[in-house]
């Protein structure tokens, strides 16, 4: 990560409005009325309720979803005792990062109070506001008995984050690292670094986790915590366990695992190289390790290492943790987060690990090949995962050990809400996945050698929704899967070129010659053009050596539509072949077409394209319910365009009375309901939500899109050729490989069905 200049940190800080959060409201307030519902005289009615029966605070107000992040800047990241107001700066952050990966609102609040039964009697004062309390930045040992008292003495959930965020996620790093060295956890040798807040957290997980207090060797400032040592009181006591002190070189030596939370450059690579075979280093003091990453992994090879920085492998990072935590204990209204709940996160962060990195996580690292093992032991803190992992897992955990005050009955409906929360619902495309996962089908990639495509290829076969086809130069495609260490066995590579291929050329060749010989294609020219891939491709899914492909990543639209078209070829039924996308918004799927193929489509081949649209809507679970697109609503304009569009509508009502359709319609009022109430409460898309929509032609399909595409946060899936006998579709230029997988999805689909 390049390097942060202290002018830019002051800039994102201080430009535009200050500060990183703000207060949203969540209800109506635009009128009289709603002011008058949001205070007085409505606001009375709620707060009878609640007076009457507390708990319907929680469905009153905001407090099942508000955490208060409170410090009093004692102990402030590397900057020490700053005082309440220096630390607001890091509260925000705090509250920023529960928001963005959590979806929990919060107020920061920085408290005057070094004292702590002062800190203490403010933090039970405001409690009654807040469905949680994260303590934040305060010094130990007073953290100790702060946390302590108020996580007796409140009903709410209350964690002290240095403490138990760092524990937590290099608990779970442990239990994988461990997993690699092939050690267990209740044999190795632990020298910690640090006698803090956070180390003495991370020491009694560890045992909770089975390690033992005899094998652990902690240093304080002054040295080893020892029986030999004076003035050693409660927590610093329970680890003095051995009976004299000793350095930390000594300790070092046939050491399993080191724990760093103290300051860096402590350890040198002759401590390093002293460590027991295979052995484990958590270097996590910041912004300087005890050692660097790059001093620690020249001193050897099997060396396990986790730091705390994100510019190397294996960032033990609270992110991890904390808003997941907070979530799952929300959910169920925990009284607390106790030893349970900890462990249950501790376990589904080290089970992420484990799981296939998303390549949207690859590209937000910059890096392609993320697969478990001495770099990817723990989770990276942009996974998506993470909060369908560790919030159920909290939350089980608060049910089993009897402190969640409400219960999840339905854990489906509430791995969807948790996705919703972020933006990650998306039933249409796990619709699409459900049924490619129960018959997968054999898919061509035609543009193997590229690694977006390969990638997509190892992603579809791993999820079992497919069976790749690999087309492309062997040598490069075998090259390539063992550079980014991909995992394919037994998956078919095909060089249409290459000599072995000849056989299958010839049969191939002599039937596209019967299907063209009429039209222009002499058997010469079509054994030779049996050399192009998508020509290839497509003949093997025409003969029925494979069901799908899907191609297009790297070449122009046309070079793979005329393909598909003169070897595939549309269905008995059809005019017109069309260009359909999807796009997967907050609010559920919308259907776009014609955006790719149809220049400038009749009115009586829109109201085909829509019949064909409409079929293929309702494949995917969808009920189709269409607007016709045009500048004029209902006749308002005399424009060809949107004469075109109203005949297209009335051709649709006749030939196919079945369908949910309207038009022509500008598209505000296609989408915005009360607009079409309001001034066209006789059309029959009312109170229907419109999902499907069809334009006069190709320009304004596409370029519409392209923009949705841009300037929103919608996913596209497409686009989707409808029409077709069988199934073959175009990628975008230059698609991710989270569109080629989804579109291998929809391609599998479209051959089950067909």
């Amino acid at each position: 990560m390049a390097k942060i200049k202290k002018q830019d940190a002051l800039d994102y800080h201080s430009q535009g409005k200050p500060g990183k959060i703000e207060v949203i409201p969540t209800k109506p307030y635009s009128s009289q009325r709603d002011l008058s519902l949001a205070y007085s005289p409505g606001v009375a009615e709620p707060c009878l309720r609640i007076a009457e029966n507390p708990d319907d605070v929680y469905k009153y107000t905001s407090k099942a979803n508000l955490v208060a992040v409170i410090s009093n800047g004692t102990a402030v990241l590397g900057l020490g005792d700053i005082g309440p107001m220096a630390s607001k700066p890091v509260m925000e952050g705090k509250g920023l990062l529960f928001k963005i990966f959590a979806d929990i609102d919060v107020f920061d609040i920085e408290v005057d109070a070094s004292d702590p039964e002062h800190f203490i009697s403010v933090v039970k004062a405001i409690a009654p506001t807040f469905g949680g309390i994260n303590l934040e930045d305060i010094k130990a040992p007073e953290a100790f008995e702060i946390e302590e008292r108020l996580k007796k003495e409140l009903d709410i959930p209350v964690m002290h984050d240095d403490q138990h965020g760092t524990a937590i996620i290099s608990s779970a790093g442990l239990l994988n690292a461990l997993e690699l060295a092939g050690k267990n956890i209740d044999k190795v040798k632990i020298v910690v670094s640090g006698a803090g807040a956070s180390a003495m957290s991370c020491v009694k997980l560890y045992c909770s986790l089975g390690a033992k207090t005899e094998n652990i060797f902690m240093f304080d400032s002054k040295g080893l915590l020892a029986k030999d040592r004076e003035g050693l009181e409660g927590n610093k006591a329970l680890f003095a366990t051995h009976e004299k002190s000793i350095s930390l070189v000594d300790a070092m030596k046939e050491a399993d695992v080191f724990l760093g939370l103290s300051k860096g450059g402590i350890v040198s690579k002759e401590m390093v190289k002293s460590m027991a075979k295979n052995p484990i280093v958590f270097a996590l003091a910041n912004p300087d390790p005890e050692i660097t990453y790059k001093d620690a992994m020249s001193t050897r090879k099997d060396l396990i290492m986790a730091t705390g920085r994100s510019d190397h492998p294996n960032q033990v990072n609270n992110v991890l943790g904390f808003p997941f935590i907070f979530r799952g204990a929300m959910d169920v209204r925990a009284t607390t987060i106790n030893e349970e709940m900890k462990l249950a996160a501790v376990h589904a962060i080290a089970s992420l690990a484990k799981e296939t990195v998303p390549e949207e996580v690859s590209e937000a690292y910059g890096e392609r090949s993320i697969t478990f093992g001495r770099d990817q032991f723990i989770p990276k803190p942009l996974d998506p995962r993470l909060i369908y992992y560790v919030a159920p897992a909290v939350a089980k955990a608060a049910m089993d050990s009897g402190v969640a005050k409400n219960p999840i009955k339905d854990w489906n409906v509430y791995e969807d809400n948790l996705k919703k929360r972020l933006g990650l619902d998306n039933k249409l495309v796990r619709n699409i996945t459900e049924k490619a996962e129960k018959n997968p089908k054999r898919v061509v990639f035609a543009e193997a050698d590229n690694y977006k495509v390969l990638k997509a290829a190892q992603t579809t076969y791993e999820e079992g929704v497919a069976l790749p086809i690999l087309l492309g130069r062997k040598e490069r495609v075998l090259k390539m899967i063992e550079e980014y260490s991909m995992d394919l066995p037994e998956v078919e590579i095909i060089d249409p070129k290459s000599d072995d291929e000849i056989d299958r050329r010839k049969r191939y060749a002599q039937a596209f010659f019967e299907m063209r010989k009429r039209k222009g294609f002499t058997e010469y020219e079509a054994l030779k053009i049996m050399r192009e891939r998508n020509y290839f491709g497509a003949m093997m899914v025409h003969i029925g050596d494979a069901d799908a492909m899907v191609s297009g990543a790297t070449r122009n639209y046309s070079d793979v539509l005329k393909p598909a078209l003169q070897v595939i070829g549309k269905q008995k039924e059809v005019d017109r072949v069309a260009g359909m996308y999807i796009l997967v918004t907050r609010k559920g799927p919308i259907f776009l077409a014609d955006t790719t193929v149809n220049f400038d489509p009749t009115a009586e081949e829109i109201a085909d394209m829509t019949n064909q649209v409409a079929k293929t809507v309702r494949k995917f679970k969808v009920t189709p319910r269409i607007a016709l697109l045009s500048y004029s609503n209902f006749g308002s304009s005399n424009g060809t365009d949107a004469k075109k569009m109203a005949e297209a509508v009335k051709i649709i009502h006749e030939k196919y009375p079945t369908l949910t359709v309207d038009g022509e319609l500008q598209a505000n009022f296609a989408l915005n309901n009360d607009l079409l109430e309001d001034k066209f409460s006789f059309s029959n898309l009312v109170n229907k939500e419109v999902n499907t929509l069809i334009f006069p032609n190709l320009s304004s399909g596409n370029i519409a899109y392209k923009l949705l595409q841009e300037m929103t946060e919608a996913e596209a899936i497409g686009p989707v050729l409808v029409g077709l006998r069988k199934s073959v579709h175009v990628l975008q230029l230059g698609a991710s490989v989270r569109e080629i997988v989804n579109m291998v999805k929809v391609a599998v689909v479209d051959a089950q069905n067909k």
